[in-house]
């Protein structure tokens, strides 16, 4: 496959996933105490969709100050850790390390793209997108079920 097709192939999963869940979808009635962890999780899918295009015009200057901003991704506040924390429970080392694998993946892509290396700023990427794909695999679902949906 070559890097074309896989950008291509790259960028339209990645737009599926995100924009037809049911967690980018929902009405502001269906939410019940919305989480800060949705708004940095919306902001996180607009820097994806901003770095899939800056990729495909070999903007390397944006897309090394986009993966600065994933890797350095805002934290929800104390209250809400917790809140989250006690949620899941004995998965909450899984969450941190999918953190981890996302603030080590945009670091990784912001390095491959201060050296315009195109194939390296591709391979990045989709380790990027498959960290946040996972954890939306194993947490989204559950985090909708207990923090959004109406009681």
């Amino acid at each position: 496959m070559n890097v074309s097709s896989m950008l291509a192939l790259l960028t339209v999963g990645f737009t599926v996933t995100m924009t037809s869940h049911p967690a980018f979808t929902e009405t502001a009635d269906t939410a019940v105490e919305p989480l800060v962890l949705r708004k940095i999780m919306r902001e996180l899918g607009k820097n994806m969709q901003q770095i899939s295009d800056s990729i495909a015009r070999e903007n390397w200057a944006l897309i090394t100050k986009i993966a600065l901003r994933i890797a350095d991704h805002p934290k929800p506040p104390l209250t809400e850790k917790i809140r989250i924390l006690a949620f899941i429970g004995s998965d909450a080392g899984k969450f941190r390390d999918y953190d981890e694998k996302t603030h080590q993946a945009g670091q990784e892509l912001r390095r491959a793209a201060m050296q315009e290396d195109r194939t390296e700023v591709i391979s990045a990427f989709a380790t990027l997108q498959e960290s946040c794909v996972t954890c939306h695999q194993s947490f989204r679902k559950s985090f909708q079920e207990n923090f959004y949906e109406q009681r």
